[in-house]
């Protein structure tokens, strides 16, 4: 049975045998891909452009707001209320344990090194250090090395954990005694992800955390406020480059394991976990180098390995092009680029060469050499009293913040749903183009693969070009007496799974449908492809997400584009009447699709997701309705706002849950919208639960 279920399957298959689409399971990254070069391409001619001072000077005040604009806005500085939780003392320094919250409830640990044998008055350079994707944060011995490093040599220092890390994890297993998630960039990219759908980064918050960690070490006496620098490795080089692309007061910055460029990025190993993606930047014209060029000509220094995961090749490019603004300063001395021959790694000829920049650049006379330290324990730099803040502070959390926020901008969309229906066609146009829709326009003929009987049905395989330089595999489903109506038929898992013999398709064909059930770019024979990042959680690769985002489009706008493309094409075949069905997942493609399209006159969701709200207002969420989500759309529009468009058109809603999966216990002000929508053609609408999908199909269905 197995074998004869997969020579089914093989026989569903469109572009097997067609050598030009053997990479067609990797379209959508490419697609993705291709999007960011376009803007990437452009960006580099306008900034080779660049010649004199004043050139780079408008290029810098132009970078201040746009990098403000993707970033998103900063939280109120408020009383950081800091606590020093421990001392250790140690021969030649000391170690004070800290807390302090960068916004009101949300806790930071860290510790503060500092050196022995300051004068009494005398001020000391200091260090903020950043620490990559550790589970220990700072507490890793690699950062040990540079920290105790950096103190021996007369800095002080001040390394803090970053959100998600060390001391900080926001879902915290208290029986595991362990993080849910397996790595810290989930711990980043799971709250990220809800915070992206409410239009904010979690880059702005991360970048807060360390603004106001300057804040602290300023607040120190011991602190020379002309002589602060920052670094950081890996994820520490990420947050380097950004918080002293936001803060003045860093005179040195040196990223380690990090700047590469975005074409390099995508080309090898594509984009990062939540925070290393700002809201549109690479469609805004923003590029890595631009973090070290916004700052120009105070001292910054590159420091790369030749065999990092991240591109040296792009590493090397992104130095030319901050090199040329420093030379048109007259400040070449200031940028320097590191390399050594190493996988992404710390070594002593990068770390020398840090501690020689920063004894150069903040005026600590002394000797760069890389000394053997001790690392302190797990113990020592304990901040808080059960080593976590979760359980330790309670306080706030990267959701709990976002869902204040979201809920505010719920509560507008709320008021402006009041004046439905008047309210949605302005509603529409801000969903294309939130969802970075592009209409299809009339579209090119499909090519034909081939031709399979069944009883009383035939289906045909075809493949149509899709947006970018993709094809949409899809199979045309023709009853031997077709009644003239279409019925599109969109299922995550692709076009196979209900197309085999006795399938749910199968019997709508029977029923006289002409079915058209395709390959949505990402899924079938286009997905979902080899890339997964660095944040595959349940499955589902965030990264590829977040790859929309960079460019301003989704992966929803671009599918249902592609619907919209289908639509079209079957409106060209004598097809009378054009329904469409969507299964889970696909249900928001279909809601857009439709709502951008009124040739699709019938629309059925199956157990879809009832709003992207309700991803946002859950700790917990499932991972599976992340791609289809919108950034940004919180309090601009939502699902239900989508489905009340459709009236009076027929809809049916079967088995909807919420974010987390849940079935819905009772109707919910986002149904009471859809509902109020219909209130003149009631008879039009139907919700149901799961259960009575079959029954529900069949008053769909019907004249």
């Amino acid at each position: 049975m197995a074998a004869q279920a997969q020579n089914a399957q093989q026989d569903l298959n469109v572009t097997g045998n067609w050598m030009q689409y053997t990479d067609a399971p990797n379209s959508l990254y490419h697609h993705l891909a291709a999007e960011a070069f376009t803007y990437l391409d452009k960006r580099a001619k306008e900034v080779a452009a660049l010649h004199s001072p004043n050139d780079w000077q408008q290029r810098q005040q132009w970078l201040r707001r746009i990098l403000r604009e993707a970033v998103g806005a900063f939280p109120e500085r408020t009383p950081l209320n800091a606590k020093v939780t421990g001392v250790t003392r140690k021969d030649n320094y000391r170690v004070e344990n800290i807390i302090y919250e960068s916004v009101p409830g949300l806790y930071v640990t860290g510790s503060l090194f500092i050196p022995g044998g300051l004068k009494k008055g005398a001020k000391a350079p200091a260090v903020v250090y950043c620490s990559g994707h550790s589970a220990t944060g700072y507490r890793s011995p690699a950062y040990q090395r540079v920290m105790l490093n950096l103190v021996k040599k007369g800095f002080i220092v001040f390394a803090f954990d970053p959100v998600g890390q060390g001391e900080r994890l926001e879902y915290y297993d208290t029986t595991a005694r362990k993080s849910r998630h397996k790595w810290p960039s989930n711990e980043h990219s799971y709250p990220g992800a809800q915070v992206f759908m409410t239009g904010n980064t979690l880059a702005m918050y991360m970048i807060w955390d360390g603004i106001r960690a300057v804040d602290f070490l300023l607040s120190r006496k011991e602190t020379d406020p002309e002589r602060i620098a920052i670094t950081g490795r890996s994820g520490g080089g990420t947050q380097s480059a950004y918080i002293a692309a936001f803060d003045d007061r860093i005179k040195v910055v040196a990223p380690e394991n990090y700047i590469t460029s975005f074409t390099r990025l995508f080309q090898s190993i594509g984009p990062q976990d939540a925070e290393q993606n700002f809201f549109h930047g690479i469609a805004r014209g923003l590029d890595m180098s631009d973090l070290l060029m916004v700052r120009a000509p105070r001292p910054a220094l590159m420091i790369t390995t030749t065999r990092d995961m991240f591109s040296i090749q792009g590493s090397t490019e992104a130095a030319a092009e901050v090199s040329a603004l420093y030379a048109a300063y007259g400040e070449k001395e200031n940028f320097m680029m590191v390399t050594d021959d190493a996988p992404h790694a710390s070594t002593k000829k990068n770390r020398e060469a840090l501690y020689a920049f920063l004894q150069k650049h903040l005026h600590q006379p002394g000797t760069p050499h890389d000394e053997e330290v001790q690392p302190l324990s797990p113990q020592e730099l304990q901040v808080t009293p059960t080593g976590q803040v979760h359980t330790s502070m309670k306080g706030e959390t990267i959701f709990s913040l976002n869902f204040k926020t979201a809920q505010k901008k719920h509560e507008a969309l709320l008021a402006a749903r009041k004046q439905i229906p008047a309210y949605l066609p302005a509603l529409l146009e801000s969903a294309k183009k939130l969802s970075g829709y592009r209409d299809p326009g009339t579209g090119k003929a499909p090519v034909f693969t081939g031709r399979l009987q069944r009883e009383g049905y035939m289906i045909e395989k075809f493949f149509l070009e899709g947006e970018g330089n993709y094809v949409i595999p899809y199979l045309l489903m023709k009853p031997a007496v077709p009644n003239s109506k279409a019925i599109l038929w969109l299922n995550p898992a692709g076009k196979a799974a209900d197309a085999v013999a006795g399938g749910a398709i199968e019997k709508l064909v029977k029923e006289g449908f002409t079915v058209l059930a395709p390959d949505l770019v990402g899924t079938g024979e286009t997905g979902p492809g080899k890339f997964i990042g660095d944040s595959y959680i349940d499955s589902i690769s965030y990264n590829l997400w977040f790859a929309s985002i960079q460019t301003a489009r989704s992966i929803t706008g671009i599918r249902a584009g592609d619907v919209v493309r289908l639509t079209r094409l079957l409106g060209k075949t004598g097809i009378k009447e054009i329904y469409g069905i969507a299964l889970d997942e696909m249900s928001p493609v279909l809601l857009h699709a439709a709502a951008f399209e009124k040739n699709i006159t019938r629309v059925a969701l199956l157990q879809p997701c009832t709003s992207w709200h309700s991803i946002v207002s859950g700790r917990i969420f499932q991972s599976r309705f992340v791609q289809g989500a919108v950034a940004g759309a919180a309090g601009v529009y939502d699902l239900p706002d989508l489905a009340a468009s459709l009236a009076p058109r027929r809809l049916l809603i079967a088995g909807a849950v919420d974010g987390n999966g849940q079935p819905l216990a009772a109707e919910t002000p986002d149904q009471e919208l859809v509902t109020a929508a219909y209130r003149d053609n009631n008879s039009q609408l139907k919700t149901t639960p799961a259960g009575n999908v079959q029954d529900a199909l069949a008053w769909w269905l019907k004249d």
